[in-house]
């Protein structure tokens, strides 16, 4: 009771320095407290005491470390090795530590000697490769297994493997690299700088290249630490880089971040690949609002039990000169390693056979000597895997090296670094972020943050609003056209973004210049970062596509050609006969009279035409036939005109004749009508050219296509021989044929009176027919290609973007907007050509059938002199007949004629004859008439 009743004298000492009452109470009750205590801490001593004693029955087993000096690795590796040596029923791990300073191989190499000679085990650490190298040579020549947690290149192919190997826990160099590399190839990376800072990171870097596409555009540089790398970091900005794999560590990545932050190196479109396995420990407050992604490896759950667990050991022990992590996320790789290394040798102890003796030997380095089992108790080790804080731990036989261990891809986001990847070497990635997560990490990214859309001026697709009187506008109010509107659709109504138009300088698709390897126009807006999204009427060409990125096609399209429509001859006043050429209408005319003179004379040969004149007289004295050459005529004629005729031959001979004319009538009239449809419709059609062959083939009609455009590409490229031909007359004319705008080419051809042709897209063509009723479009389309979004490479929200064009697809808006900006108002819009064909073939015009009226006019013309000759000839016969004179006849005859409401006419018998000479001069003379009369069947006109 000796230190109890010190204390109580120590107490009392103390009571007495104090001068009033209240303090004095204060001390009774704090002695009270010491009786109360000072028990309880000899019973807990009493309890050591058992247990030290309980401790000294195992064995002990000393295991060596190097650490530099005041690390959370030494704590870890201490922490690991307590709480096996509590887990343990057999064996006490006690850990013999040497301190050296990071770097320090000779130090390194007189703490690896200091324990080797104390008598360990094994040998953990360094923790930097050139003091690890040094220390592992000594381990090596005692055979005392020697482990590390430290990068180091790859075994040479073809050297042989010293033995035995070191056992090294960091991952294994070439499959890190793989995994890096693979996920650049999932990350379609067409191009990637690599910058490090030091040798090793050199060999890393090495190995991913190694690993990624050949074909992938790269560039290495290097950084100094602790000096100004902006100026080539501003140098690397110049040249259009996005994409960075960053290999430094981790404590000099914020520097590097930062300086990069201060040259606009790290804003939009960037992405970084920290290479440091540490760089998820890092608090980049300041730099995770900003709009690059930031990619870090991380070869350990710090949300796992066990991990979580081995932390807490490390708090309990932790002293107040080292820094120990309070979260698990804060985990470095180094001491999870540390942990994982004591863990590896005690799991090794403890399960070796009992007939294995692991008893340490003190080695000297100056001597040859070497531990006697530390061949076999390295193979031990090589053989026994384990669970850590790093996963399952599995080792090269050989190597010693690390295999099949987990790699998760974190990615930088407000709340810190998320995982959205795992990868094993031999399973390979396994996303774990779904589509709606990533879509939501997306929109919390662009939540603040204003899209800049570039775009050119051009109808339909975007015009400056005339603003009304006193009316100001701003912003995007300032435009319209289709481009807006489907712009507007997407961002603002379906993905809700905020998004501000700009106009291109110059008004430029996009062209790349060869001397000055730049493109211009939009596609330089968007390589230079000075815009996020392009849309206009922009062609997607493959020279294009290398070097921005596109949406699906929004239009599809082709080239096509403009051209002006002819002008309508004036309609000829015998276009009724253009169906027929001259030969056909004179063939035709001797045709007639042909048929209708053989039907006149097979009539008379024909036994069956000669007919009874009066069929009630059983017994004729003569017979008649009808078939005078007035009715043949008159049959023919009607046949022809598909009137018919109301008498018809009976003869075998002539009925085959007229069966053959009408036959014939048939076919001439069908043709007839089909060709005298298609030459009055069609009288304004224009044969000169029909398509791009035939413009190809001439050399009157210039032609030409915007300067520069994806037009002019399409012909300057092309391997067709005669596009290749027409480039070069387009070329080579003068004045120039190609034009700076498409208004500029639709001016040429309204101007150019069907001397100039436009080469044009498809669509654009389509709108200006709507507009200008005298254009016309010739051929088909010579190509398909489509107009679609342009954007930089690798932009976040391509895949939004073109889930939203699909969408507006769907659901027939993008159909709706082109109509809207497309068709012309209903009192500005021109006849359809379908619509103009089959007006023109319902509708014609006097001029058209003019002709028709005159040959009427004509046939009645001639009917009516023939009538008149008809007339004065019946004058004539009714004048010898009745005795009379002409002019008595005449007036009679005439009288009687314009009697309309007489419609019977008496017979007239002729008077006695006289023996006047002259009336029998008269009468023969008549019956000489007569007689010529009935030869040539003229008499029928008295009839």
């Amino acid at each position: 009771m000796e230190p109890l009743q010190s204390n109580e004298e120590l107490i009392v000492c103390s009571t007495e320095q104090f001068h009033d009452a209240d303090t004095a109470e204060w001390a009774v009750q704090l002695f009270g407290v010491y009786v109360m205590v000072v028990p309880i801490i000899l019973i807990l001593g009493n309890v050591g005491a058992v247990f030290r004693k309980f401790e000294t029955l195992k064995t002990t087993v000393n295991i060596g470390a190097i650490f530099p000096p005041n690390t959370v690795t030494e704590v870890a590796f201490a922490s690991a090795l307590a709480r096996a040596s509590m887990e343990s029923e057999r064996y006490h791990f006690v850990m013999k530590a040497v301190y050296s300073p990071f770097g320090d191989s000779f130090t390194a190499s007189k703490a690896a000697c200091e324990l080797l000679s104390s008598g360990v085990i094994a040998v953990f650490g360094p923790t930097d490769p050139v003091s690890a190298a040094a220390v592992e040579a000594h381990c090596r020549a005692a055979r005392v297994p020697h482990i590390q947690a430290v990068w180091r290149p790859p075994p040479v192919r073809g050297l042989e493997q010293p033995t035995p190997p070191g056992i090294n826990l960091y991952p294994e160099a070439v499959a890190l690299s793989k995994a890096v590399a693979l996920f650049i190839a999932d990350s379609d990376w067409r191009s990637y700088t690599l910058l490090y800072d030091d040798d090793h990171g050199l060999i890393r870097l090495q190995e991913i290249l190694k690993h990624t596409d050949p074909d992938l555009k790269w560039l290495v540089r290097r950084l100094v630490p602790g000096e100004d790398n902006r100026p080539l970091l501003k140098a690397l900005k110049s040249t259009g880089e996005t994409r960075v794999i960053l290999d430094c560590p981790a404590d000099r990545v914020l520097e590097y971040l930062r300086q990069a932050n201060e040259v606009k190196f790290f804003e939009d479109y960037m992405s970084y690949v920290l290479m440091s396995l540490d760089a998820h420990t890092l608090d980049l407050e300041e730099l995770r609002y900003g709009l690059s992604n930031v990619t870090c490896l991380r070869i350990f759950d710090h949300s796992d039990p066990r991990t979580r667990s081995y932390l807490a050991d490390w708090i309990a022990r932790g002293t107040n000169n080292v820094k120990i992590p309070r979260q698990s996320h804060e985990i470095t790789v180094e001491a999870a390693l540390a942990s994982d290394a004591a863990r590896l040798i005690t799991d090794a102890v403890e399960n070796s056979p009992e007939e294995f003796k692991i008893e340490a030997q003190e080695i000297s380095c100056d001597s040859e000597d070497q531990w006697e089992v530390g061949e076999e108790f390295t193979n031990h080790l090589l053989t026994n895997p384990i669970a850590g804080i790093t996963n399952m731990i599995n080792l090269d036989n050989i190597t010693g090296e690390r295999l099949n261990f987990n790699v998760e891809i974190m990615e930088l986001s407000n709340s810190g670094f998320n995982s959205i990847a795992k990868w094993n070497p031999e399973t390979g990635f396994n996303y774990v972020r779904t589509a709606d997560e990533t879509s939501d990490r997306l929109a919390e990214k662009w939540q603040n943050k204003t899209f800049k859309v570039v775009s050119r001026i051009g109808a339909p697709y975007l015009v400056e609003v005339t603003p009304k009187e006193g009316e100001v506008l701003t912003g995007n109010d300032r435009y319209e056209g289709y481009s807006k509107d489907l712009i507007h659709e997407i961002l603002k109504e379906i993905l809700h973004l905020n998004y501000e138009i700009e106009i291109v300088p110059g008004n430029g698709y996009g062209s790349y210049n060869k001397e000055t390897k730049k493109w211009d126009g939009l596609v330089g807006h968007l390589l230079e970062r000075k815009a996020d999204l392009a849309i206009c009427d922009l062609t997607i060409t493959y020279e294009r596509r290398s070097s921005v990125d596109f949406t699906t096609p929004f239009m599809t399209l082709g080239i096509s050609i403009l051209y002006l429509k002819p002008t309508p001859p004036e309609p000829e006043l015998f276009s009724f006969l253009k169906p027929f050429s001259v030969d056909v209408w004179i063939y035709m005319a001797a045709a007639y009279l042909m048929v209708s003179l053989l039907l006149h004379i097979l009539a008379r040969l024909a036994p069956n035409d000669w007919e009874n004149p009066h069929p009630c007289d059983k017994s004729p004295e003569e017979l008649e036939n009808i078939w005078h050459i007035k009715n043949s005529c008159w049959l023919t004629m009607g046949s022809i005109m598909t009137q018919g005729s109301d008498i018809l031959p009976k003869g075998y001979s002539t009925r085959w004749v007229c069966g053959m004319w009408w036959f014939f009538a048939l076919i001439m009239c069908s043709s007839y009508t089909a060709n005298l449809a298609a030459f009055l419709t069609n009288a304004a059609m224009d044969d000169s050219i029909k398509s791009a062959e035939d413009l190809g083939m001439q050399t009157k009609i210039k032609y030409g296509t915007l300067k520069g455009g994806s037009t002019y590409s399409f012909f300057k490229r092309s391997n067709v021989s005669l596009y290749q031909r027409m480039y070069g007359a387009m070329e080579s004319a003068r004045p120039s044929v190609f034009v700076k705008n498409n208004d500029e080419g639709l001016d040429r051809v309204l101007k150019g009176k069907r001397d100039y042709a436009y080469f044009m897209e498809s669509t654009a063509i389509e709108y200006q027919l709507e507009r200008h009723c005298d254009l016309m479009q010739v051929g088909g389309l010579l190509d398909s290609k489509g107009y679609g979004i342009a954007m930089p490479f690798d932009s976040s929200y391509r895949t939004a973007v073109d889930n939203a064009l699909l969408k507006l697809a769907e659901s027939g808006k993008l159909v709706e907007i082109k109509n809207r900006w497309w068709k012309a108002p209903p009192e500005n819009a021109c006849v359809s050509e379908e619509a103009a064909e089959e007006g023109a073939a319902g509708e014609l015009g006097v001029e058209n059938v003019g002709g028709v009226f005159v040959v009427l006019a004509c046939g009645c013309s001639a009917a009516t002199a023939m009538g008149i000759f008809e007339f004065l000839w019946n004058v004539r016969e009714v004048a010898i007949e009745q005795k009379m004179t002409q002019s008595e006849a005449l007036w009679a005859e005439l009288t009687f004629a314009l009697s309309f409401w007489e419609t019977e006419k008496p017979v007239k018998h002729s008077r006695p004859s006289s023996p006047d000479s002259g009336t029998d001069r008269a009468s023969r003379a008549s019956s000489v008439l007569r007689s010529a009369a009935d030869l040539f069947h003229l008499n029928v006109f008295n009839k």
